[in-house]
């Protein structure tokens, strides 16, 4: 297998020093550089700090719980964007979901084929890392510019008049490109969590948004039973 770049970095957060062996041997071993955590406020504090690449975090940990860590590293500025992978030995369906809906990029249960964890973390790493950053305030996805300092969209070099509410909730979904964001978690973001918001109007916005972004409006996916995800490329054939 192919060595993976030495810039990527990961932490493992579990408190079995087995599993957390297994990994740690798995990742290293195709070159990514490895941290670990025991518990899940040191795990935080390592990722405010260190900024990995990607956490590999299981739900039941001392203290805190994973979904707890979780639900902190999407609500803190300096760590929204680290991806999320769930390592757990729960099988349940709820729990899937609360994780995906909590913003986890994946989900692996235990016992795991170490081969399949390595794979999993290389292709959340390229979906979520594919946005060239022109300067601090300008993303481009392909096709599409956005430029955070003047709220302004292009696409193809033609600018997209959006209301200040869509453009918000168009900058979430890039900002996020790669992982499944929660009509809940958008409501939250978007419009503040406000009462007499229904998650109907997130629909509404999405598809006025698809629709004058024209072909660039296919990279936000629909995630039946979640929500939306931005791509990370433009889809084949688009």
């Amino acid at each position: 297998m192919q060595a993976a770049p030495s810039t990527e970095r990961i932490l493992v957060v579990d408190d079995e020093p087995e599993i957390v062996a297994l990994v740690t041997y798995h990742l290293a071993k195709v070159g990514y550089r490895v941290a670990t955590s025991a518990t899940g406020q040191e795990a935080l504090e390592l990722a405010r700090r260190e900024r990995p690449s990607l956490i590999v975090l299981d739900l039941m940990l001392p203290g805190i719980s994973g979904f707890d860590v979780l639900e902190q590293l999407r609500a803190d500025e300096s760590t929204r964007d680290i991806a999320v992978l769930m390592l757990t030995a729960r099988r349940e369906e709820p729990d899937r979901i609360r994780g995906l809906s909590l913003g986890a990029d994946d989900y692996l249960t235990k016992p795991f084929s170490p081969a399949e964890l390595v794979l999993r973390v290389g292709a959340i790493l390229r979906r979520t890392g594919n946005a060239a950053p022109v300067n601090a305030d300008t993303l481009v996805i392909g096709p599409l510019h956005v430029d955070r300092a003047a709220m302004a969209v292009k696409v193809e070099g033609q600018e997209v008049e959006l209301t200040p509410t869509e453009f918000k909730l168009l900058l979430t979904l890039v900002e996020r490109r790669g992982r499944v964001q929660g009509r809940g978690l958008l409501l939250e973001t978007v419009w503040d969590a406000a009462p007499d918001i229904q998650t109907r109007t997130v629909d509404m916005h999405v598809q006025r948004l698809r629709t004058k972004l024209g072909a660039a409006g296919d990279m936000i996916e629909t995630v039946r039973g979640f929500g939306y995800r931005f791509r990370a490329a433009m889809p084949r054939g688009a």
